[in-house]
């Protein structure tokens, strides 16, 4: 277990994981938010994408009350990353990324919960400096939730990630604990 927080826990990935991910990942009311739904994830594409990559990544699945709802990963940003994104002179930087695959539990601020939650485990834990996502810009569910977990809009970033057959605007936004 990575940290626990009231209900809600995150926990490393596990080999048997791969068939909630892959369950979520070909739920189109998921994939509209999250890949695409014109990226649906089989078994296989799951193992591929999820497992078995050593990239720094480390990729969690969220449990609340104990049932398996949702995914989180963080990593900590490359120099070529910071340059991009303006940040040359800070370190740590990490970006993280998130869904919650089990509709029912949306709208319930659990999704809330868990980047409060994940914030502090990277500031306390892995010392971090500043804290990255980027989100399409269309997606106000998730930015609300994030400016409510104190993350600000940085920069636009012009068709920045390839979403159901077109290339989407994102905001790059940042957590700044000082």
């Amino acid at each position: 277990m990575l940290f626990q927080n009231d209900k809600l826990v995150v926990r490393t990935l596990t080999l048997e994981d791969h068939l909630f991910l892959a369950k979520w990942l070909s739920d189109p009311v998921v994939l509209e938010f999250y890949e695409g739904r014109d990226n649906p994830f089989s078994e296989e594409k799951v193992l591929k994408k999820f497992y078995n990559r050593n990239d720094g990544t480390y990729r969690c699945i969220v449990e609340y009350e104990r049932s398996p709802i949702g995914y989180i990963q963080f990593y900590r940003l490359d120099d070529k990353d910071k340059k991009d994104f303006g940040f040359l002179n800070i370190d740590p930087i990490y970006g993280m990324d998130q869904f919650i695959g089990e509709p029912f539990y949306w709208n319930q601020g659990i999704g809330q919960l868990l980047v409060q939650s994940m914030v502090e485990f990277l500031i306390k834990e892995r010392k971090a400096e500043k804290i990255v996502m980027d989100p399409q810009t269309w997606n106000e569910r998730a930015i609300r939730c994030y400016e409510k977990c104190g993350f600000k809009k940085v920069k636009l970033l012009p068709k920045h990630e390839l979403h159901e057959g077109e290339y989407r605007d994102c905001w790059l936004i940042e957590y700044n604990p000082h």
